[in-house]
């Protein structure tokens, strides 16, 4: 770790896909940030000094070390999650880049729950922006399950850059009760002012050796630090050192400081990885582009150095929760000989070898060519169904951009694509075929933004669905819903963007065309008031002819009464037999509505007289008779509007409560009341009618600067404002003229 303090790694082999055949010799990392922070230049970078490309971002038969398919380039971001395995000093490091845009969380979020460790990469040119808030609820969550973190500082380079500021600003923000437990390991070394008055960094000067690692030559060289630099070098380390000992498991070591003994460097390396393995300190280090002529970026080999000797193995991170089919707890470890447990982080398309699956092993040892139990549960709300098949694994390969490089084999603890599973899907559990498993899934965010779509032509309907299936199957943060009351397909998503690339992917990968549509909510209907009317279906044209005539009373009820039928008929004015008929023509009417089609509910409706005839009277005419005696009702009283009204909850920064509460007033919510949710943060509970929220979750994200979440479920319908509804019926007209 710091270990450039004390040996220079080594490269691996160009040309080849990394390997490892044990645990110990595998660490997974994930890169967290806001978008621009610098990640994806990063990693090429870490492949680069690893000889896993020829020059910055080229693999060495051509390619691109970052798979960015057609989408990305147009979108000129990330959108989704990519592995590259590079190698330093014998050990395979699988780097996964996760999104830094708040729409594609769910990538980041299954990098995550692949990685053991993660790297916070922060740009130092923020110009007073601050720690992105997206940055900060992934800190938490890395925080909440003891994962350990790291801090990268870019973006050096810039003259507006400030890499001092940035780590207190990070420590101080996110170190909590403990700043001291965010500090840097090095610091940058800048060289000679040029004409604009930017001094460029080009070196590092390690605060445990005190010696400076010089790139100006365009060459890694050692050397001892500018007497300039000692005063600011000696406060940085002394500090550094502190914050090392407190962390330490050995309790007599802050004594032997504070009684003046020297604390060999050995040691206290040795006690800094512990600690980061532990999760408990968390080191930052400097990045910088490579010097003109140089291969190694500067930083980059102190950041592997890092990743292989602070971060820790699968060996040292516990296997999530595992059960058997049947519910039965199953306590598993990282062991090659062990049973076979892995799972699906990934799943997408290649137009060549078809559905590739990016699998992390967390139990026993996965091979090509072998039958292995596909496991799917729990996502039956996102439209995935429960699933339990037995599947041949294809080809297994190791990513690297576009190309798949074979692999014979994937170890616990290791990540490997898997080729042509075609029912394994994002979350799934690939276990033996003799011992079928299930592990828990990990916590997805809820898409809670509704694009409604239909398909632009009549070949493009006939591939929707299909191609639907595929997408909410490669992409669990997505969820489909077929709305009967609308009539409506609906796509749920995170946010615009993330519903820019799903309609772009259905086009680009499935060959299916969508527009999208207003969405519109389930309203209803109901009466404003009592009203008596009769149905009468008289029809005589030879033969037997259709007679039916009934008299009914309808009343309004409470909200959620749903509908009631009520038989008052005296004498036999309609004959018993015919009373189910009537009941079921009042049903089908109130189900297609009276007004403008929205389906009727919360009335009683009373049948209290009628008329039959002994030959032309039948079951289907006083279906029709029913039927037209609640049209009749409807048009002798008011018609209300029912909107569907949402239970929502708002967590937030305790200084965005009271902007949240007024937006949320605006939005003609009633606010119930609020409670604590964690530190300095608060939950805010109201009701909102849902036609008032369908683009909550972009406002919300641009209200509260990426810090808030929320929640909706569906509470009850209640009485439209008239104005409103006056508007809505126009609305309603206008589209069916």
């Amino acid at each position: 770790m710091s270990a450039a303090d004390r040996r220079d790694g080594q490269p691996g082999a160009a040309g080849r896909a990394p390997t490892a055949d044990r645990p110990d010799k595998v660490r997974n990392v994930v890169l967290v940030g806001h978008s621009g922070a610098g990640k994806t230049t990063l990693v090429e970078a870490l492949a680069l000094t690893t000889g896993a490309v020829n020059r910055a971002g080229r693999v060495e038969d051509g390619g691109s070390v970052s798979d960015h398919d057609e989408i990305e380039q147009r979108q000129q971001r990330s959108v989704q999650l990519s592995l590259v395995p590079v190698e330093w000093d014998g050990i395979k490091i699988n780097v996964l880049d996760a999104p830094g845009y708040a729409d594609f969380v769910g990538e980041l979020r299954a990098g995550l729950r692949a990685a053991d460790a993660a790297l916070f990469v922060v740009s130092a040119a923020q110009d007073g922006e601050g720690i992105g808030g997206a940055t900060r609820i992934v800190w938490d969550e890395c925080a909440a399950v003891g994962m350990p973190r790291a801090v990268v500082v870019t973006h050096l380079e810039s003259a507006r850059a400030g890499f001092e500021e940035t780590a207190a600003q990070f420590a101080r923000e996110l170190g909590g009760d403990d700043p001291d437990a965010v500090l840097p390991l090095y610091l940058p070394v800048h060289g000679p002012e040029g004409p604009d008055g930017h001094a460029p960094v080009t070196g590092l000067a390690g605060l445990l050796s005190q010696r400076v690692h010089d790139y100006s030559s365009g060459e890694r060289v050692e050397r001892d630090p500018d007497p300039e630099l000692l005063p600011l070098l000696t406060e940085a380390r002394n500090r550094l050192i502190e914050g090392i000992i407190a962390e330490s498991e050995d309790e007599t070591l802050m004594d032997r400081y504070l009684g003046g003994a020297d604390i060999d460097v050995d040691t206290l390396v040795a006690d800094l990885e512990r600690a980061v393995a532990r999760g408990t300190f968390h080191p930052v280090v400097a990045a910088a582009p490579a010097v003109d002529g140089a291969r190694q970026g500067i930083g980059t080999v102190e950041l592997l150095e890092l990743i292989t000797g602070g971060f820790p193995t699968p060996l040292e991170r516990a296997v999530p929760p595992v059960t058997s089919l049947d519910g039965g707890r199953t306590t598993l470890s990282c062991d090659p000989e062990g049973p076979l447990a892995a799972e699906v982080v990934k799943t997408s398309s290649d137009p060549y070898v078809g559905r590739i699956s990016l699998v992390r092993v967390f139990s026993g040892t996965l091979r090509p060519d072998e039958t292995v139990h596909v496991s799917g549960h729990g996502m039956e709300d996102r439209g995935h169904e429960d699933h339990d098949v037995d599947e041949r694994v294809g080809a297994l390969s190791s990513p690297f951009g576009k190309h798949q490089r074979p692999v014979p084999s994937a170890v616990a603890g290791d990540l490997v694509c898997v080729a042509k599973l075609s029912r394994a899907e994002t979350g799934d559990t690939l276990s033996g075929k003799d011992r079928p498993l299930l592990m828990e899934p990990w916590r997805m965010p809820d898409p809670l933004l509704p694009v409604a779509i239909e398909a632009h032509s009549k070949a493009d309907e006939d591939k929707l669905s299909q191609g639907l299936s595929r997408l909410v199957a490669e992409d669990p943060t997505m969820r489909l819903e077929q709305n009967p009351a609308t009539r409506q397909v609906v796509l749920w998503c995170l946010g615009e963007a993330h519903a820019a690339v799903a309609l772009e992917r259905l086009r680009s990968r499935y060959g299916v065309r969508v527009d999208a549509v207003p969405y519109r909510v389930s309203l209803r209907e109901t009466f404003g008031e009592a009203a008596t009317a009769r149905g009468r279906h008289v029809k005589q044209s030879g033969g037997h002819g259709q007679f039916a005539i009934c008299d009914i009373e309808v009343e309004p009820l409470p909200v959620g009464s749903g509908i009631e039928f009520v038989d008052k008929v005296i004498g036999g004015s309609v004959p018993r037999q015919f009373i189910p008929s009537v009941e079921k023509g009042v049903r089908a009417q109130a189900a297609r509505g009276v007004v403008l089609g929205f389906p009727v509910v919360d009335i009683r409706v009373t049948l209290s007289d009628g008329k039959a005839h002994s030959v032309d009277s039948s079951d289907a005419a006083f279906q029709t008779a029913g039927a037209l005696a609640l049209r009749e009702a409807a048009a002798l009283c008011r018609i209300h509007l029912l909107e569907p009204v949402a239970e929502v909850g708002v967590q937030v920064p305790d200084a965005y409560v009271g902007p949240v509460m007024s937006d949320l007033s605006g939005r003609r919510g009633r606010v119930l009341g609020t409670e604590p949710a964690g530190p300095g943060r608060t939950l805010v509970r109201a009701d909102v009618p849902e036609i008032e929220i369908g683009r909550y979750a972009v406002d919300l994200r641009s209200l509260s600067h990426g810090t808030g979440r929320f929640s909706r479920h569906y509470a009850r319908h209640e009485p439209m404002p008239a104005a409103l509804a006056a508007r809505m019926r126009q609305q309603e007209e206008e589209r069916a003229g």
